[in-house]
């Protein structure tokens, strides 16, 4: 029963994100905005939902651990695996006149939350701050997210259908990866691995599949900008709305392996894809071979 489970998700989520993307370009048009802040705010929060629930969920039932592994795991994996996986399908252009706020938010974002994290807690004052962030982050994205008229095709998809595509999308990619992960948890505990280890790999990998099946999908389209707004908003997201609504509804304990060994990491990949996306524009194809790779090492160097 446990792997039909895993099969439904899976399937939930190739379809799921099919319907999103679809969804979430058209409603681009209809409002002028670009594909690149559809990404940012709509996709990139409506894919951290999973990330979400597990979080609020995780921290009420007294498993911390599980809940910050969630966030950071998710976002390492946000930009090593989906982003790799995604650039091997295609090449992803990164245009960074666009982007360049945003890529500062997430790096700001970073910054913030590790520098929480030393003092072994994220308090319901921090969760504040935090939400201060995300508020900040969406006012600024929608102030400047507006194309050209003469840029913008509305195209031949009803305002409604468009919305309800995106949102039943939504609602399919959260359903299968809830599907997803409970079973994969399960199998995990049978095996006796340990709460924290769940929470960085099985949970965050588990919540972090919408967004590759939304990324991929956005790829095989040729909706590069979807690809990327959607890792780097959901990255963003991850931190400044679920970080700090778990806060906020109750301090969250951290194991200090999560500043002293995994936060590194998470740095490392947003300061690269900072790097990739100013140096070279985009990610072709050999750096989402080298960003799969890297999170193989990863996987292995933190010894889980």
């Amino acid at each position: 029963m446990t792997y039909l489970l895993f099969v439904v998700g899976l399937v939930a989520l190739f379809f799921g994100g099919e319907y999103l993307v679809r969804g979430a370009s058209a409603v681009a048009r209809h409002f002028r905005l670009s594909p690149m802040v559809i990404g940012l705010t709509i996709v990139g929060f409506g894919t951290s939902a999973p990330e979400l629930l597990v979080s609020v969920q995780a921290a009420l039932a007294g498993q911390p651990a599980i809940a910050i592994g969630n966030v950071l795991g998710s976002n390492i994996a946000n930009i090593l695996l989906i982003l790799g996986v995604s650039a091997v399908i295609a090449p992803l252009l990164i245009p960074v006149r666009k982007l360049w706020r945003d890529l500062g938010f997430m790096l700001a974002a970073t910054a913030t939350v590790w520098f929480m994290l030393l003092d072994g807690q994220v308090t319901r004052m921090e969760g504040a701050i935090l939400a201060i962030g995300l508020i900040a982050f969406l006012t600024t994205a929608f102030l400047t997210g507006k194309v050209d008229e003469e840029e913008a095709t509305l195209g031949d998809i009803p305002q409604w259908k468009a919305w309800a595509m995106t949102l039943g999308g939504l609602v399919v990619l959260v359903i299968g990866a809830r599907l997803l992960v409970d079973s994969a948890t399960e199998i995990a505990r049978a095996f006796g691995v340990s709460e924290a280890v769940i929470g960085l790999t099985i949970v965050a990998v588990g919540t972090s599949l919408p967004e590759l099946a939304t990324s991929a999908i956005a790829a095989i389209r040729k909706q590069t900008e979807i690809a990327v707004g959607n890792v780097v908003g959901s990255n963003i997201f991850n931190i400044f709305s679920i970080l700090g609504i778990t806060a906020l509804i109750t301090p969250i304990p951290a194991d200090p392996r999560f500043a002293a060994i995994d936060m590194p990491w998470v740095a490392a990949t947003a300061v690269g894809l900072t790097i990739l996306a100013v140096v070279l524009g985009g990610l072709p194809r050999i750096a989402g071979v080298l960003l799969l790779a890297a999170y193989g090492g990863y996987i292995v160097l933190t010894g889980i």
